[in-house]
This record gives structure tokens, C-alpha cells and sequence, in this order.
């Protein structure tokens, strides 16, 4: 919901708020922040706090010493974590030039347009998340170790699962932020965990995935634990994914998702440095029911993608992406391929038990099929694209 800006004075004033953070992100979706005091939020409706360009990653090219971050007033929240007297609010924002116009760059504008592109198209996309991450100890320094917080296994139930009491206060603390989880459990791996959102419109989506990642690290780092999102903390062990589930319908409300996930099965190699942008990614692939090819199936084992249909509806789980990813690339690149497929009317492969194409093999070779796709560079922007492929 969009507040006005007197509405979210009002709201600073009720709540006795004293700062405001206003959220932003890099080109690989970390995120960064700057605090404002209450008198400053008019202006930064109105003009944008000015943040140094420069030193942001993907912003590097930018001919603008300052950029300036707008805030989003539909991702006003509270910290609940932070005190009730004096709280601390967050927005997230966007990011634009001197002149006023949205800053190429910033990858929430890139999902925006993707977006607007589907508007255009007739086709609404929705996106829901599945989320594996780690829970490790950590030493007498607070340094974080390589000992998970429990020796638990795949649903397992407490006292074996340790991290349950911590899955419900990140639950809860995600309600009381305005989002809802969908489910939570204990993961196959020692102090691996996995809690899943009900589907959102794209931008909402990964807004989610954004909170969501900053609940996890700030509720973990209360119990005197570390939270780790990389694809494979422990060699061995099971890799943390990050399942994208997808439904696509057109205007007259028909079920496009086939045609969308055709789309995407083409170009997923030309698309993978920005679902798996660091090389721990690649070392996931092919181990513990994590996607190496190019496939799906309706089998819900180790294909890349898992298309189902229940009660006459048809969802698609995309297998390959991890949480080192940019939500927002992502589902900008899942949506401008899913047009790609609907508009073509690309129908899906055959089903393969074995061969077929491999999802690229390193980091490498996933930045060199990026770097030379017309399809990527239609859509990322050139220093985007300079930060993933290293040129």
C-alpha cells in the first residue's frame, strides 16, 4: 500500500521513531543502507539522499559523483528487534540521477521494467521463494565457525532440531514486518533450515527475499549464531538452494506457465551467472539432487525444473538458483524469458532421463555465455553486466 507523505509522518509520529533507514542494493543485491532522522524524510520524498556513486558495486561506471535513494513508502516497516521507545523504521528505495530520472543501475528499476514489459504483454507473473540456509556456532571471538547448531536431519523434530524456537521468531518477526511465511522446517543437512513464502507479484517477491535474508542474519546473530546462505558451506553436505516456484497467466486469465518455462529452459545457460554468481555455485551443481543439466520433468527429483499441474493449475520450480543471486535480476530474467517463451509459443522439450545440454560448469564459462548473449545484454545494464562477467 502507498502512503502519502504526510501518512507516513503521521506514522513516524505515532510510532515515536527516531531513525529511519532507507535500504538500497548493490548489483548483487547486498544491501546497503543510510540512516535519517525524522526532519529528513520530506526531503528524501522529494529529492533523495545523495549516497556516494562510486563506491556502490555496479554503480562504478557512473558519471554522477552522487546518486540519490528515494524511499518506497509501501516497504515501510518497523525493526521489531530494535526498542519500542525511539524505533527504528526501514524503507526500501530507488535509486535515481541529479536530474530526477530512475538510475539505470539500480536493479530494482531492472525488474520494473521487466515488469512493465509483462504489463504490455498482458501476462502477470508471480513468484514464490523457497530458502535454505545454515545456522552455524561461532567461537569466543564471535567469529563464525564451520559447527552447525545441531546434528538434525530432514523434518526432524526438537530436541534433535535445535533451531526450531529460532525458525518461529524469524516467522514472527516476518509477520510483524506485513509478510507471511508459508511453511518452515529443519533441512537434510546439520543446522540447515528451509522457510518458503506464498506466491507475490514479482517486485514484492523480492522485496521479500530481501527482508526475509536480513531477519535470518539479525535473528540468528541474537542467539549467538551465524546464518549462511552461500550454495555450499560445507563440502559434503547439502548445498542451499533457492527454488523459484512460478505461475504466468494472460489477460483472459489463461495458464501460460509451459510456454513461460519453455522460454526459460532456452536461455537458462545464457542466465545462470546471475541465478549462481559466485564459484561455490558451481561446486553445488550435481551433488544432493542439485540440477547439472539442462531438463525438467514432472518427477520431482534432481531435474532443473519441476513443472507440475494440481487442480488445473500449473506451477513451474525452477531447481538452480541460489541466494548469493539478486532477487531482482532474477526475476527480471525469468520474466523477459518467459515472454520469450509465451510470446513464441515455445513448447517444452522432450523429456530426457539422461544427456542433453550441462548448465555451465564454472563461473567462467557462465560469465563468457553472458557476456556474448544478445538476450543478457538486452537487459542488463552494461555495468551490471561488467561487475558479473569481469570486463
Amino acid at each position: 500500500m502507498e502512503y502519502t507523505v504526510e501518512e507516513v509522518m503521521n506514522y513516524i509520529e505515532e510510532e515515536d521513531a527516531k531513525f529511519i533507514r532507507l535500504v538500497f542494493r548493490d548489483a548483487f543485491g547486498v544491501q546497503k543502507n543510510i540512516a535519517v532522522m525524522p526532519g529528513e524524510i520530506r526531503k528524501a520524498f522529494e529529492e533523495g539522499i545523495p549516497i556516494n556513486a562510486r563506491q556502490i558495486r555496479g554503480f562504478g561506471g557512473c558519471p554522477y559523483a552522487s546518486l540519490y535513494v528515494r524511499p518506497d513508502s509501501s516497504t515501510l516497516t518497523i525493526l521489531p528487534w530494535r526498542p519500542d521507545s525511539g524505533r527504528v523504521l526501514r524503507m526500501l528505495c530507488d535509486v535515481y540521477t541529479p536530474e530526477g530520472t530512475v538510475y539505470v543501475s539500480d536493479t530494482r528499476a531492472v525488474l520494473k521494467e521487466a515488469v512493465r514489459k509483462a504489463g504490455e504483454a498482458g501476462i502477470e507473473f508471480r513468484f514464490g521463494n523457497e530458502t535454505e540456509f545454515y545456522l552455524f556456532q561461532k567461537d569466543e571471538e564471535g567469529k563464525p565457525t564451520r559447527m552447525p547448531y545441531d546434528e538434525a536431519g530432514y523434518m526432524d523434530i526438537a530436541p534433535m532440531d535445535k533451531c526450531e524456537n529460532i525458525r518461529r521468531e524469524i516467522d514472527l518477526t516476518i509477520e510483524r514486518m506485513g509478510l507471511k511465511t508459508e511453511r518452515s522446517y529443519h533441512e537434510r543437512g546439520p543446522g540447515q533450515n528451509e522457510i518458503d513464502f506464498h506466491y507475490g507479484r514479482p517486485l514484492k517477491a523480492a522485496d521479500q527475499m530481501t527482508t526475509f535474508k536480513m531477519v535470518v542474519n539479525t535473528i540468528a546473530d541474537r542467539y549467538g549464531l551465524a546464518a549462511d546462505f552461500s550454495p555450499l558451506p560445507i563440502p559434503g553436505l547439502p548445498g542451499n538452494g533457492y527454488h523459484i516456484n512460478m505461475y504466468a497467466v494472460d489477460a483472459e486469465g489463461k495458464d501460460v506457465v509451459k510456454h513461460a518455462a519453455a522460454g526459460i529452459l532456452e536461455k537458462i545457460r545464457d542466465m545462470t551467472i546471475f541465478l549462481n554468481p559466485t564459484d561455490a555455485s558451481y561446486a553445488r551443481f550435481g551433488i544432493n539432487s542439485a540440477p547439472d543439466r539442462v531438463d525438467w520433468s514432472s518427477e520431482g527429483a534432481s531435474e532443473l525444473m519441476y513443472i507440475e499441474t494440481f487442480k488445473g493449475r500449473t506451477r513451474a520450480e525452477l531447481r538452480s538458483p541460489d541466494a548469493s543471486s539478486n532477487p531482482y535480476l532474477v526475476y527480471a530474467l525469468l520474466i523477459r524469458a518467459g515472454l520469450y517463451g509465451i510470446e513464441n509459443k515455445l513448447e517444452l522439450p522432450e523429456v530426457r532421463t539422461e544427456g542433453g545440454l550441462l548448465l555451465p560448469g564454472s563461473r567462467k564459462e557462465a560469465g563468457a555465455l553472458a557476456g556474448a548473449s544478445e538476450f543478457i545484454r538486452e537487459i542488463i545494464p552494461e555495468g551490471i553486466l561488467r561487475e558479473y562477467i569481469g570486463s
